[in-house]
């Protein structure tokens, strides 16, 4: 039980490093560099001093970030994202609430993917390779899982139309799902992938509010009509109970292979003995 909440106390001193480089980098890059470059520097710097903690403070090699596991899991997680986003879509169109009217624009779709890139990968870091990693060490996967899917849906209600629905939509949808992506692999590839294709095909494909925010150009044009349950509102159709649906099956989806691949760590009060989630390797 001391070893786990010392890894926990070493953990949080990282969650600082971090936090500090994000308040730090951001508004130096923002200055500098171009909006189609400035978001991913600030997210690759983010990334290195996560690395650069890890072996530093923690004392540990980050195996969440296994390098050569980086690239296929990233352009999984990409067209997973794109999919269950396109999937959410679908099922609006099919029921009469989602109106495509033809092609847009690609202008601005440099920075929006770029923007992507440091969403991704930067609240990837903040809730799963940090907040999820050092709470299951102490409540265990479910405890960690419920915890910090808790904590993305109320980071969101800062956004721009976001209700209390909206809230727990993200949660719900985005905070269990990308919560089961990193407990199946316990690597941060697939869920920082599926993060950037989720919010890349909503704002820049389809051209939808993205967590209450507009990204300017898009693929496709088309607008959304009915009832707010379904649309989402002034949030988007991250919070239509579609997209809640979608991601939620296959949230559970996930969660029992990392059952059944025996992936689940116990709480620190189950057993003094008990060892680390087994990543694949």
């Amino acid at each position: 039980m001391r070893q786990r909440w010392k890894q926990v106390g070493l953990g949080s001193l990282t969650l600082l490093a971090v936090a500090f480089a994000i308040a730090g980098i951001q508004p130096l890059v923002r200055k500098a560099v171009s909006p189609e470059v400035g978001p991913a520097l600030i997210a690759v710097a983010v990334l290195l001093v996560y690395v650069a903690a890890s072996f530093l403070i923690e004392r540990r090699t980050p195996i969440e970030l296994a390098p050569r596991r980086a690239l296929p899991e990233v352009v999984l997680g990409i067209i997973v994202g794109f999919a269950l986003f396109s999937a959410t879509m679908m099922i609006l169109w099919a029921v009469g609430v989602y109106h495509p009217s033809g092609w847009g624009s690609t202008a601005g779709i440099a920075s929006a993917f770029a923007l992507a890139i440091l969403a991704g990968i930067v609240e990837e870091i903040l809730f799963r390779g940090l907040m999820y990693r050092l709470s299951a060490r102490i409540v265990g996967t479910w405890g960690a899982v419920a915890f910090t899917s808790a904590l993305f849906g109320l980071a969101h209600l800062a956004n721009r139309g976001a209700t209390f629905f909206s809230g727990v939509a993200i949660m719900l949808e985005a905070g269990i799902l990308l919560s089961a992506t990193y407990a199946v692999t316990g690597r941060l590839w697939l869920p920082i992938g599926l993060h950037i294709g989720w919010n890349f095909t909503e704002g820049s494909v389809y051209g939808m509010q993205l967590s209450g925010n507009s990204v300017g150009g898009s693929i496709l044009r088309g607008s959304l009509s009915g009832p707010t349950l379904l649309t989402g509102g002034a949030f988007g159709p991250e919070a239509s109970i579609v997209a809640v649906a979608v991601c939620l099956a296959f949230a559970i989806y996930l969660l029992w292979r990392t059952v059944k691949l025996g992936r689940i760590e116990p709480p620190a009060w189950k057993t003094t003995a008990a060892q680390p989630a087994t990543v694949l390797a």
